[in-house]
């Protein structure tokens, strides 16, 4: 690699950093470098500067193959600014570093280059993540990897990951591993990667987040709440200004790094209050590490910003707009030389007093998006929702930042699939995908479909996880699922699990390993699904008399290709078995139920649809006219 150091005034060193890379890739040449491979440059400021996180921007003006772009760095701590990118494709690839400090000589000028070759057809293998970034599809409702492969989300909820809570120990889990106590990051994502995973969604930072002598949810002498966070179980709060029934209430999660770095400097005698113009980069450092393994280990994970929480202070001490687009284009920076998706917002609620409206996320959103554009290789930009991000965003104009729909939290049952098809008939289209949907092992009032609350791990308790894989994709949500995990704050060692399970009592759970056989179905006709189009109208029943939405029994979903080809099928439990309509007339097809419980495809039932183009589905496969299973199915026509 080429890295001119400008005149000889720059102290500039650009690094290869094999984050998606595993060590026996192949060799390369000086001055060579992957594509789609992780590369840092570190530039050295000449002068100090008060507060240069905030205070100082850094970049390169990046040029190669259909590619010339601004890509902004970041602080990493002292005078040290880094700025990361990767080569789309392969050949000449060259920058320019510069800064809005045009006094600073370390910042400004420095000038290198690279030439970028493609991986192997048998390293792509090893890693799909060489395959390129993820975006949507040419028609919009899915997601591919930049070289077409078919990327089918199937992700994780571990909402702490960031943290301490699920500790990095820079040791490889064994091949064997069985999640227990003491559990390690890299043990989790082994586990999970097992299981056929290929993503987790986590929050980056809890800024306001302690065990201290003050509650979970806390407000301060202002009455500004500062936070609304998860307990901590078993370690009371004496200072408390919300408190349970009997006057006691818990304290918050804590939610330092490994080496207790918090992400932002504490205000002294404020509190609890995070100063949020002030970042702390060792917090991020950390965090760095889980996200260059999971790149190594070809996740495409959910990144967010904060939860939602954290931003009634902010907004009531500081400049919150400017000061939250700076901390989004922070995370940008550091982290979308990545193979990601990123989520502006946390916003699984929207309460008055534990959060900002939609409408201020909006407009904090739409500033950074003005100011500095997306991710600066494409990759899928959301936000968690309660409901929905068109009901709360709006689509187009309106949101110009949000290139992926999602849906959430409420309702967890057969009332959200409506707002998924509402996205998927949205023009122009986005990849959608229900990313807080039922979660296994999870007790509270906003998880029980049909007000039930079944037992952790029971067969009941993973059938409304396995419904909503099913229902969820084949209601327009074809760039993939997210599986709730009922410990999803990451409660760990040490401390009592309250009403959430442990982190590895809850990863052993049934519905987990039934994510992969939702990936099975999805993918068994190759990228053929992201041609599917909403049909569930052209059941006769499409729910079983007296099935409620509030529930999560009774119903069927079906989407088919425009060409009537192709077509995939889910019925829950208590399904009454249907006509479909919206066939060719007189064609023949060939009908495959598929157990999601256990990964397996039946024997092959060929039908021919009447001149009308009804076909009768077959009995279902336990042979009661209502589902006594759920199950799903594909049919495909035969020529």
């Amino acid at each position: 690699m080429d890295a001119c150091l400008g005149r000889g005034r720059l102290s500039a060193v650009l690094l290869l950093l094999l984050a998606t890379v595993a060590v026996h890739g192949s060799p390369l040449s000086r001055g060579e470098a992957h594509v789609w491979d992780l590369q840092e440059i570190t530039l050295r400021a000449g002068r100090a500067h008060a507060n240069p996180y905030a205070d100082v921007i850094c970049w390169i003006d990046l040029e190669g193959p259909g590619f010339a772009r601004r890509v902004y760095g970041f602080w990493d701590g002292g005078r040290r600014f880094k700025v990361r990118f990767v080569a789309t494709r392969p050949g000449e690839w060259r920058w320019r570093s510069g800064s809005n400090q045009p006094g600073d000589v370390g910042l400004n000028g420095g000038t290198g280059s690279l030439r970028a070759v493609d991986w192997t057809e048998a390293e792509k293998l090893e890693n799909p993540n060489r395959r390129g970034f993820v975006r949507a599809t040419a028609n919009g409702h899915a997601l591919r990897y930049a070289d077409g492969t078919p990327f089918l989300l199937l992700g994780d909820t571990w909402l702490a990951a960031s943290t301490w809570r699920l500790p990095w120990r820079g040791a490889r889990a064994e091949t064997d591993y069985v999640p227990g106590p003491g559990i390690s990051f890299e043990e989790a994502v082994a586990y999970r990667k097992g299981q056929g995973f290929n993503s987790i969604s986590f929050i980056a930072a809890f800024p306001n987040w302690d065990a201290d002598h003050r509650g979970a949810t806390f407000s301060n002498s202002d009455g500004i709440y500062l936070r609304n966070a998860w307990e901590k179980f078993g370690h009371w709060a004496p200072n408390a200004t919300v408190s349970t029934s009997d006057g006691a209430t818990t304290t918050a999660k804590d939610m330092a790094d490994e080496e207790g770095h918090r992400p932002f400097a504490i205000l002294p005698d404020r509190e609890g209050l995070a100063d949020f113009d002030r970042l702390d980069p060792a917090y991020f450092r950390s965090l760095d590490r889980k996200m260059r393994h999971l790149a190594d280990q070809g996740f495409v994970p959910l990144l967010e910003t904060v939860r939602r929480d954290s931003c009634p202070s902010w907004k009531a001490y500081f400049d919150f707009d400017p000061s939250y687009a700076r901390y989004v284009q922070y995370l940008i920076a550091r982290y979308g030389a990545f193979n990601l998706i990123f989520s502006g917002i946390h916003l699984d609620w929207i309460p008055k007093e534990f959060s900002l409206t939609a409408d201020e996320f909006n407009v904090a959103l739409t500033s950074h998006w003005r100011t500095y554009g997306g991710l600066p290789f494409g990759q899928p930009y959301t936000t968690l929702i309660d409901s929905s991000t068109y009901r709360r965003f709006g689509h187009g104009e309106d949101a110009p930042w949000l290139t992926m729909h999602t849906v959430g939290n409420k309702p967890r049952n057969n009332a959200i699939y409506a707002l998924l098809e509402e996205i998927f008939r949205l023009s122009p289209p986005l990849p959608a995908a229900n990313l807080e949907p039922y979660f296994t092992g999870w007790n509270h009032e906003i998880n029980r479909p049909g007000g039930e609350t079944p037992a952790a791990d029971s067969a009941r308790d993973n059938y409304f996880a396995r419904a909503m894989m099913y229902g969820s994709v084949l209601s327009g949500g074809l760039a993939g699922h997210v599986h709730g995990t009922g410990a999803y704050d990451v409660t760990t060692t040490g401390e009592p699990p309250g009403w959430r399970p442990y982190i590895w009592e809850a990863l052993r759970f049934a519905s987990g390993a039934q994510m992969r056989h939702l990936g099975l179905f999805v993918l068994s006709e190759g990228a053929r699904y992201q041609d599917l189009l909403l049909a569930s109208e052209d059941l006769q029943p499409r729910r079983t008399p007296g099935a409620s939405a509030d529930g999560l029994d009774g119903w069927g979903f079906l989407m088919r290709t425009a060409g009537r080809d192709l077509a995939l099928l889910y019925f829950e439990h208590d399904a009454t078995r249907p006509h479909l309509s919206g066939f060719a007339p007189g064609a023949r097809y060939r009908w495959t139920w598929f157990d999601p419980r256990e990964g397996r495809w039946g024997e092959a039932v060929e039908l021919t649809s009447d001149d009308a183009g009804v076909l009768r589905a077959p009995a279902f496969p336990d042979g009661a006219p209502r589902a006594a299973n759920d199950w799903a199915a594909k049919l495909t026509a035969l020529h």
